[in-house]
């Protein structure tokens, strides 16, 4: 009977959440681990959540599914679970085996270890940033930004700045396209995905992004 796996992806933020980029990066840790070995993977489950929050309906998924199944619990990074040590442990407890990509070969006191030494660094994370805030505050510095309205004008008109880069970029490749006689909105989009083209969010060209980007050449 071949080993069975069930993969666990998180992300810390909406941010790297919406990016897709941590979740992708460790989608292809984990892709790289299973196409190493004989096995069989029964599903995958995605969560955006924080490393201090253990109340995660994702992960209690995967590893219900797991333990039904008999099957492991694989991660790409071991901090991708949390860096609570407490919780950590407890899930070595749970009867549900377990492995890291990034070191698959770790035995459960080698993790225990690693467990304690991540949390002591979110610890140390925590404590040198009140730190730094009390100095600053004890050096008589405002704290925060004394005009938010400004600063979001401004954030706002770089992602103004940047869409427009990036469609001018995109608009370029498009017309090279269109010039070599290809005309509908799917075929310019496979041949985007073809030279290796991303969309703003690091995915693959499909009709819709294609006609955006014209509609907003247009405008």
């Amino acid at each position: 009977m071949k080993t069975r796996f069930v993969s666990y992806y998180r992300v810390s933020t909406d941010k790297q959440g919406l990016q897709g980029n941590g979740i992708e990066a460790q989608k292809q840790s984990v892709a790289r681990y299973l196409a190493s070995l004989d096995c069989e993977h029964l599903g995958s489950f995605e969560e955006v959540e924080s490393g201090a929050n253990n109340r995660r309906p994702m992960l209690k998924a995967a590893m219900q599914l797991a333990k039904s199944k008999k099957a492991i619990l694989l991660i790409a990074k071991l901090d991708r679970l949390s860096r609570n040590a407490a919780f950590l442990l407890q899930l070595q407890d749970s009867g549900v085996d377990f492995v890291a990509c990034d070191m698959p070969n770790a035995d459960k006191l080698s993790v225990g270890i690693i467990a304690l030494l991540a949390q002591r660094e979110r610890e140390l994370i925590s404590e040198r940033t009140k730190a730094g805030l009390a100095v600053a505050k004890s050096r008589g510095s405002k704290l925060g930004n004394p005009n938010p309205e400004s600063a979001l004008q401004k954030a706002q008109q770089v992602i103004q700045e940047r869409k427009q880069d990036f469609a001018q970029a995109a608009l370029k490749s498009i017309r090279e396209i269109q010039e070599t006689g290809i005309a509908t909105l799917n075929r310019i989009a496979d041949c985007m995905n073809k030279r290796g083209e991303k969309t703003p969010r690091g995915g693959l060209w499909t009709a819709t992004a294609v006609k955006r980007v014209l509609a907003t050449s247009a405008a």
